[in-house]
């Protein structure tokens, strides 16, 4: 059996060649984007970042190989921050605070455009900062520890939103996790919120003592005012008449009794002996 040589076709490299070419313009063009996520589209070609257009959503998408996609976390995130700031007197005080923020999905192109992937660092950080200072500033230190932590964190996120409203971001809740005194102020404060405390227990026990005072007081004088409209109302006449009622019906009792008749000082019977 002879050998015949295998003639290849002269149009196989070229199909071949094609067929890489399209295999890398499909990988290339192909792009998925995961749960919670967002793309922002950029057109090399066709006038750069997309911003009129709503941002590609979550799945399999395909897109021109000279185009380019960025990708953002569009759910709620949170960034924890620490930082100094001053009180009112010029104390340093340590604020320790969370922000919970998400991108607006339908202007995320104007946010990539405008602000960039790094947003975070660029925006959101220093308004939360600056609102932080501005409000922190405000208040006394022993103000801040005792009675206006939620006044401060209700401000903190107030001025921060402000901010943050016209830059595409959207802001959902600020908490004020700690506030750090230097230690000689919270000693000294907390020394004064304790004298403080024992003050009004000292008072409300004499409160107390008063009130009771006045109602022995109160009590005191009904009675005596009872016993002086009594006393008014008992004239002579009156005990001779309960005097002889009862010696009528001591007189009815089957027991044995003596009765002197006008032998008193006051005219009224004597009754001797009860059997």
């Amino acid at each position: 059996m002879s050998n015949q040589n295998i003639k290849v076709p002269k149009s196989l490299p070229v199909l071949v060649s094609l067929l890489f070419v399209g295999l890398v313009i499909v990988f290339k063009s192909a792009i998925n984007i995961d749960s919670g996520k967002a793309g922002v589209l950029f057109r090399t070609f066709g006038g750069g970042v997309v911003t009129d257009e709503p941002a590609l959503g979550e799945g399999f998408h395909i897109i021109a190989p000279w185009n380019k996609v960025f990708i953002y976390e569009v759910r709620q995130q949170e960034l924890f921050e620490k930082m100094k700031v001053l009180s009112s007197n010029g104390l340093d005080i340590l604020l320790e605070v969370s922000a919970w923020y998400m991108p607006q999905t339908d202007k995320l192109g104007k946010l990539h455009q405008q602000k960039g992937l790094d947003y975070l660092t660029r925006v959101i950080l220093p308004s939360l900062r600056s609102a932080a200072r501005s409000v922190v500033g405000r208040y006394t230190p022993e103000q801040i520890y005792s009675s206006k932590r939620d006044v401060i964190q209700n401000e903190v996120y107030d001025e921060t939103k402000k901010i943050l409203d016209d830059q595409f971001i959207q802001l959902n809740e600020v908490l004020v996790r700690d506030v750090t005194l230097p230690t000689t102020i919270k000693n000294a404060i907390e020394k004064k919120l304790k004298q403080e405390q024992e003050f009004l227990e000292y008072e409300f026990t004499i409160q107390k003592a008063e009130k009771e005072a006045e109602r022995q007081r109160i009590d005191a004088e009904g009675k005596a005012t009872a016993n002086k409209i009594l006393n008014a109302s008992l004239s002579s006449n009156i005990l001779k008449e309960k005097g002889i009622q009862a010696t009528l019906e001591l007189a009815n009792s089957p027991n044995a009794k003596v009765v002197v008749i006008g032998s008193s000082k006051d005219g009224m019977p004597i009754i001797l002996g009860n059997q």
